[in-house]
């Protein structure tokens, strides 16, 4: 069964750092883009970050760019997202998401929700002083 489990989140005050982690089980990272999400009650699901398939290449939304870091570990099967100078504004439920390996994978990785297969169940992170 194909599943991701997100943790790492919780309370942190506004300048500090979290890292997230993305474990993977039921199949291998090897050939899946990855992206992080976040999400407010009454909003959108936001991307903020994605990595390639291949863990080249990293996009940024303007948002997070500078301040967080997305990285894959293929060995591992597992995906981190490193913030730092965390801000109120940051607070959400974080998901990591899976696009999986077919003619429709943005391979470069993509910011864009509906271009994500599967999804964890998400991890709070809370930014207040």
């Amino acid at each position: 069964q194909l599943q991701l489990v997100e943790s790492g989140g919780g309370l942190v005050q506004p300048g500090g750092s979290l890292r997230l982690s993305c474990a993977a089980s039921g199949f291998t990272l090897d050939y899946y883009a990855i992206g992080w999400f976040r999400q407010v009650p009454g909003k959108e699901r936001e991307g903020g970050s994605c990595i390639s398939s291949s863990g080249g290449s990293t996009k940024y939304a303007d948002s997070v760019k500078g301040r967080f870091t997305i990285s894959k570990d293929n060995a591992k099967n597992m995906v981190y997202l490193q913030m730092n100078s965390l801000k109120p504004e940051d607070t959400a439920v974080y998901y990591c998401a899976a696009d999986p390996p077919s003619p429709k994978q943005v391979a470069a990785g993509s910011l864009r929700p509906y271009d994500y297969t599967y999804w964890g169940q998400g991890t709070q992170v809370t930014v207040s002083s």
